[in-house]
């Protein structure tokens, strides 16, 4: 049975600083000593999913991220681990515990079918994987090759928690609530402005707007694709697959770079899709994050099917997680007054109404995943003004 502070100090040792996951029994001792030592930065995850692209954040950025779950979440974390991690070669560190291990100690009817094929699944990802160590002596080597492996790979490494594998650890201090920061009108947020513009618009007037060191990230299909048509630089992610990942990913990357500005353009499906991802970002509140939500109430890359964005109060939904800021506009000089007011200082929500369509046939990133992301990795390495 391993010291749970001796893994985490031997990990923290190898430059893995950002922790975050989903709680499990299995998983207590590690989550209570990240949690409650001042030392260690914790994010505490909604779902499996969204702390796969936090972690990810964290690494292009330039700091190895943890990621922990129950296996029965392995699942949720199926996408971003096939269409983020393994598309863009983004590597992280996995603690996924074998909950209904055949031959193991009895447990929950729900874990009765992913215990014997949790590590199938990784081998059919293609993920690397070992037991986790059950002997302090054994924590730095483990560390080593799992560290070795992304390294050269690019992928995710994963060790498979047993039951018992880490010693019980008191949880010493909890995550202090944090009411909404943004107060809510007695009449309501505004009535949404009517769209006329559509996304081309907006993205000009964007790109316009940004300062040097700024970082912008774009949703999969068609906000990256038009991003990228109107000049390819540097300093844009365009996110393939994944969809509704792109806040948590854009969440990595602000808290490590606290003082670079990060911009997430999400489409309204992508927002929809893992809304939950709001609440964790709200409660982080990192004051250099700009989400952008351009909501055309379609999903457009996928046959303009209708979305049901127009029947959700977004604005609403971000002041009750957190969000500090929170604006609406339909226009392109709105959304460039937002940016020019913005200095840092504080978490916004930005509703953008636009218009169903695309000007033309929009082109596809030339530049490959793989060397679109290390070329975004090495602009956050470059020292802000």
């Amino acid at each position: 049975m391993i010291n749970a502070e001796v893994f985490v100090q031997e990990a923290l040792k190898k430059g893995f600083g950002l922790w975050t996951g989903v709680p499990c029994s299995y998983l207590k001792p590690l989550i209570n000593y990240v949690i409650s030592d001042p030392g260690v930065r914790y994010v505490n995850a909604v779902n499996e999913g969204d702390a796969v692209a936090i972690a990810c954040g964290a690494a292009l950025a330039g700091l190895r991220g943890v990621v922990m779950f129950q296996n029965s979440g392995l699942g949720n974390a199926v996408n971003p681990l096939s269409s983020l991690n393994h598309v863009f070669q983004i590597p992280v560190l996995l603690i996924v515990t074998l909950r209904g291990e055949p031959g193991g100690p009895p447990d929950e009817p729900q874990h009765s079918l992913m215990g014997p094929i949790t590590t199938a699944m990784l081998d059919v990802m293609k993920i690397r994987w070992e037991y986790f160590p059950v002997e302090d002596a054994d924590s730095a080597a483990a560390l080593d090759r799992a560290a070795r492996y992304m390294d050269e790979a690019g992928l995710p490494f994963a060790f498979v928690m047993r039951k018992d594998s880490a010693g019980p650890v008191k949880l010493k201090s909890d995550m202090c609530p944090r009411p909404p920061a943004a107060s809510f009108p007695a009449q309501g947020f505004p009535v949404r402005q009517t769209a006329c513009l559509k996304r081309r618009d907006m993205l000009k007037a964007l790109r316009a707007a940004l300062r040097t060191g700024d970082v912008v990230l774009a949703t999969t299909g068609f906000t990256g694709r038009e991003l990228y048509a109107l000049g390819d630089t540097e300093n844009q992610f365009y996110m393939a697959g994944s969809m509704g990942c792109l806040v948590s990913l854009a969440l990595g990357i602000a808290l490590v770079q606290p003082r670079r500005r990060v911009i997430a353009l999400d489409g309204d499906g992508a927002f929809l899709m893992r809304m939950g991802a709001l609440a964790a970002v709200g409660y982080e509140r990192p004051k250099n994050l700009v989400h952008i939500v351009f909501d055309n109430e379609h999903y457009e890359s996928t046959g303009n099917q209708s979305t049901i964005s127009a029947s959700v109060d977004a604005l609403s939904i971000a002041a009750a997680c957190g969000y500090e800021r929170i604006e609406d506009t339909a226009s392109a000089d709105g959304l460039a007054d937002i940016l020019k007011r913005h200095t840092n200082d504080a978490l916004v929500f930005v509703r953008a109404g636009i218009q169903p369509g695309t000007s033309g046939e929009l082109p596809r990133p030339k530049i490959t995943p793989v060397e679109a992301a290390r070329r975004f990795a090495n602009y956050l390495k470059k020292e802000l003004p």
